[in-house]
């Protein structure tokens, strides 16, 4: 049977590869971003309460209502703005699926989409199957800040959308709020629609305020944003999250996602409904993080490694040039099957495997086990 695939240069995901490398060899597992501890037990008793009260069935198409009112509460809260629940806010089955989804509601054949790279890993694919073109800019080593300059003239008759993510995966930085102030100056008065990938919101360090599409007027008006409930509240496999935007953009998301998914699990989206009526199980999550990144760096302080804070998400980049002039990949390779410990190699997310001689490590575990990481760390 002969067939042409649509994605023919897309291989096995590193995730994939080393979370493999890290169970045959034993190793740490500092890889793949989730927690290794468990979720609060009142929301995981609050779910199956859900599912013992009956909530077994087909939730509604763009989610249960209580949970989009309590997320629109939330967005009032937090960012002192509001997304309508009746029309604004869809629950979907993770970021990952309302990324996608948003993709292929609106890119067309040949439009463009602009990525920063290093990205997150879903994005290109998801813009190539859809027929569109990824105009990636590459965000430089240590600092992975955006040259506006250069997001201008990358910006042509042919863009659709840009999407970011802030606090930003890999690398762990944010954008400010002078960045989001040149988005929207670059994207005032044209059709050009934003996707902001924010599924770290709430792990941001050192004081530092999350700057929100949803904070600049008329950002917001072009914007999707993207949240995670799995990565907020520690159960990553539920694969829940969702995402807001105004009425007439998410009209047209709608479309896509009712023949897609068209609905997601209901007991759990009752039971995340329940427990956000309390703003504390999220309003503390960057003080929780930050004592995690802090506790992680000062063991690791005197190693060979160099590092700038991490500023958001659970991720801390470490520099290994004083240590071997590997290739990334081939580093992170050894360092699972020979020390016992294992990363993410940020050149796959790169434009052209741009080696900058840096590994990823999620510090979202337990301190037990962040201490056995920097152990080995610390003897390289």
């Amino acid at each position: 049977m002969r067939h042409i695939s649509k994605l023919p240069q897309v291989e096995t995901s590193i995730f994939s590869v080393m979370s493999a490398l890290a169970h045959k060899h034993n190793a740490i597992n500092l890889s793949q971003g989730f927690p290794n501890f468990k979720s609060d037990q009142k929301l995981i008793d609050l779910v199956s309460q859900a599912m013992n009260s009956g909530f077994n069935q087909y939730a509604p198409m763009a989610g249960n209502m209580e949970l989009r009112e309590s997320i629109s509460k939330k967005f009032e809260l937090l960012y002192n703005t509001n997304y309508n629940p009746e029309s604004e806010i869809t629950i979907t089955a993770g970021a990952t699926q309302a990324i996608y989804t948003i993709i292929s509601a609106f890119i067309h054949a040949d439009d463009e989409v602009i990525i920063f790279k290093p990205a997150y890993d879903c994005y290109e694919p998801a813009i190539r199957i859809n027929g569109g073109k990824p105009k990636a800019i590459q965000l430089e080593a240590p600092d992975y800040s955006i040259n506006w300059d250069e997001v201008n003239v990358q910006i042509s008759s042919k863009t659709k959308m840009i999407i970011i993510n802030t606090p930003h995966n890999p690398s762990g930085t944010v954008l400010s709020e002078y960045d989001m102030l040149k988005l929207q100056a670059l994207t005032e008065g044209t059709d050009i629609i934003v996707l902001s990938d924010e599924v770290y919101e709430h792990m941001i360090f050192d004081e530092q305020k999350h700057q929100s599409a949803c904070l600049f007027a008329d950002l917001k008006q072009r914007s999707f944003i993207v949240a995670s409930f799995g990565k907020t509240f520690h159960n990553t496999g539920w694969k829940m999250g969702y995402c807001c935007a105004p009425k007439d953009l998410m009209f047209e998301f709608q479309k896509v996602h009712q023949f897609n998914v068209f609905s997601v699990n209901s007991a759990m989206q009752k039971g995340l409904a329940d427990y956000l009526k309390a703003p504390s199980h999220y309003l503390g999550l960057a003080d929780f993080y930050q004592e995690k990144r802090d506790y992680f760096l000062n063991l690791i302080k005197d190693s060979k490694f160099t590092f700038k804070p991490s500023q958001g998400t659970y991720f801390q980049v470490l520099g290994y040039s004083e240590l071997t002039d590997e290739y990334d990949v081939d580093f992170a390779k050894r360092l699972t099957i020979v020390n016992g410990l294992a990363s993410i190699p940020l050149s796959v997310f790169n434009l052209d495997n741009k080696d900058d001689q840096v590994l990823r490590f999620c510090f979202a575990k337990t301190n037990e086990t962040l201490k056995k990481a920097a152990d080995i760390l610390n003897n390289l």
